[in-house]
């Protein structure tokens, strides 16, 4: 640089001529010329790429291992000297300079890491991206990774995030729906990476065949599907970047949660609170584009999509259907029939077509039976000596009122073991009608009275839950009913009924 300002000063100042300062300092006229150009410091510039002909043939194995690094996290990427040292290893053979490669490798994974894109501008309504992400939480005592499903809208910026324990295609599509809702209506394009629940196979170009229950979802909410290329997430990069903001803004440190309905309680109050916010360069509120945006959006249909996987299922001779690993009772009338089993998000449901056989919640953990004890008592009041080591009554034992182990001692003491088990099973089997706790107290009050029959039972339960005969009516106000009369029944005439010469 020194040289630089120094011929230029002799050239522009002085007055000298190019020729003569050529002869002066043993510089080319080409050389000075370029340096009256501009005053920026030289800078060297090879004008062709030097050649490596010992590394040209592994350049292609050297790109993929870095597109492959790229995928995985920073400590299990191959460094440039690891790449050196399994190259010079058997049955690649490299014989050049560490430093050729290393400077090779740099200058891929820039390329790699420095792309340049396109800034976008969507119309209100027009387009929403859609992904995934996950994050730890404590939900009932208990760590977790729960899975994020998040919804952005492109023109509002209007996020949506809502946990669940799993990714599947109930909870796809369950996603969806809690989506259009919470913002009001059906935006005209979703953008997808290429999910399995969404695609069964991704063609040639942008060409996918998409999975048949994914196309009842669409065509429910008439919106369409797009598909990011494979590998190329930034072409829905809006909603990429807030699966990062949620979680860091929402739920770290480790939050925890009673349940999974309070931690999307909590998901869905942050997102209402961003409406406030005003983005940089934009004049308007996210809530204010989002009211704009919901005036373009596709009307909610009238009846919510069926968030379900339905498949077929018939139960075992335990009476017990499975799904996910877990077994689900079934009662024991409907042991034997070809069934349906949906498995929504929060409950599974066991259908024979005419009616819902048996409904239980969702159990996320695997190999676990998921029993009602309603389902065996018909079986049980069959064979009362398995009644105490039923494990669907044990397990119910563990959450039952206590009064009824009180009741259940009792009856033990004043009844032999055939009728006292028959007449337990027959009370229990009262909870298909009334509610638990409403049996819990007809129990004490039978306790008290010394009550230990079925149809004790049964008459206090009416007398608690029937509503009591209507008061007599007051017919001070109402002469003309007092003209009414009745004639009384002649009791006598039921003697008829009894035997001839003598009585009942």
């Amino acid at each position: 640089m020194t040289e630089k300002d120094r011929i230029r000063r002799l050239v522009l100042v002085e007055g000298k001529s190019i020729r003569q300062v050529a002869k002066e300092t043993g510089r080319s006229r080409n050389t000075i010329t370029k340096m009256l150009a501009d005053s920026e410091p030289p800078r060297y510039q090879r004008a062709v790429e030097k050649p490596t002909p010992v590394l040209g043939p592994f350049t292609a194995l050297i790109d993929r291992w870095i597109a492959e690094d790229e995928k995985k996290p920073k400590k299990k990427r191959r460094t440039a000297r690891r790449m050196y040292d399994i190259l010079r290893a058997e049955p690649y053979g490299y014989q050049g300079a560490e430093s050729t490669l290393r400077r090779y490798v740099g200058l891929a994974r820039r390329q790699t890491r420095h792309k340049v894109f396109v800034l976008l501008d969507y119309q209100a309504g027009e387009a929403a991206q859609l992904d995934f992400g996950e994050t730890d939480v404590i939900v009932a005592d208990q760590r977790v990774v729960a899975q994020l499903f998040l919804m952005w809208l492109g023109h509002s910026s209007a996020t949506f995030m809502k946990a669940y324990p799993a990714q599947t295609q109930e909870i796809f599509f369950d996603g969806h729906a809690a989506a259009f809702a919470f913002f009001g209506g059906v935006p005209r394009q979703v953008w997808y990476d290429n999910l399995k629940v969404a695609v069964a196979k991704v063609l040639r170009g942008r060409n996918r065949q998409e999975q048949e229950a994914f196309i009842s979802l669409r065509s429910h909410y008439l919106f369409e599907a797009h598909f990011c290329n494979t590998a190329a997430g930034w072409e829905k990069g809006g909603v990429e970047g807030r699966v990062g903001y949620g979680r860091r803004n929402w739920l770290v440190p480790v939050q925890e949660f009673p349940s999974w309905t309070a931690l999307n309680d909590y998901l869905a109050e942050q997102c209402r609170l961003e409406w406030s916010r005003r983005l940089k360069g934009r004049g308007q509120t996210i809530g204010e584009l989002l009211a704009a945006e919901r005036a373009q959006f596709l009307p909610l249909p009238e009846q919510p999509f069926p968030c379900c996987k339905t498949e077929p299922v018939k139960a075992n001779h335990l009476s017990l259907v499975t799904y996910a690993t877990n077994r689900y009772s079934i009662p024991v009338e409907h042991a034997h029939e070809s069934l349906l089993l949906r498995a929504f998000v929060d409950r599974i449901e066991v259908t024979n077509g005419r009616q819902i056989v048996a409904t239980h919640p969702r159990c996320w953990d695997r190999e676990r039976d998921i029993l009602d004890p309603l389902h065996f008592l018909g079986l049980l009041a069959r064979r009362p000596r398995a009644f105490t080591q039923a494990k669907a009554i044990r397990q119910w034992r563990e959450t039952w009122p206590p009064v009824f182990d009180r009741y259940w001692t009792v009856l033990q003491d004043r009844l032999p073991e055939a009728e006292w088990s028959t007449t337990f099973i027959r009370i229990l089997q009262l909870c298909a009608t009334y509610p638990e706790e409403t049996l819990a107290r007809v129990l004490e009050v039978a306790l008290s009275h010394h009550c230990y029959s079925y149809d004790g039972v049964r008459e206090l339960l009416r007398r608690q839950t029937e509503p009591a005969p209507p008061a007599p009516v007051n017919l001070a106000d109402r002469p003309d009913l007092r003209q009414v009369h009745v004639d009384l029944p002649d009791l006598a005439q039921f003697n008829r009924l009894l035997p001839t010469g003598g009585v009942s």
